[in-house]
């Protein structure tokens, strides 16, 4: 029987170069990144070695090279190419992501839009 745990990076703040319009691609902005690993946690519990566990520091780096690195229009584009790399890359049953963006051009009342996106097992 396997052990699926949650590991949570919460409150990634990171600058990107993300949006429709053209200065938010020129000047950046910020983004908060959520991310919530569903992982079998059997063998690092029973090792207590990294080996065998997931490296929530490679899956953070991941996040800040796509998200400091990569050009999107959209939110969505942008979401989905993280939730896909890091299913992909990293021995994992699932993930859900949520990124946030402030600061919205041309919403000046809007706090946040926040998009959700998930791949894999998850615990509901």
């Amino acid at each position: 029987m396997s052990d699926l745990a949650r590991v949570t990076l919460s409150d990634v703040s990171l600058v990107g170069y993300h949006g429709y319009h053209e200065a938010e691609k020129e000047l950046g902005q910020r983004f908060e990144v959520d991310v919530d690993l569903f992982v079998d946690i059997e063998d690092a519990a029973k090792s207590d070695n990294l080996p065998d566990a997931v490296n929530y520091e490679k899956v953070y780096e991941r996040i800040e090279e796509i998200v400091h690195g990569d050009r999107f229009a959209l939110l969505e584009a942008l979401a989905t190419d993280l939730v896909n790399t890091i299913y992909e890359e990293f021995d994992i049953e699932g993930v859900t992501l949520r990124i946030r963006k402030a600061q919205i051009p041309f919403c000046p009342n809007l706090g946040y839009v926040e998009i959700e996106v998930s791949r894999g097992d998850v615990l509901e």
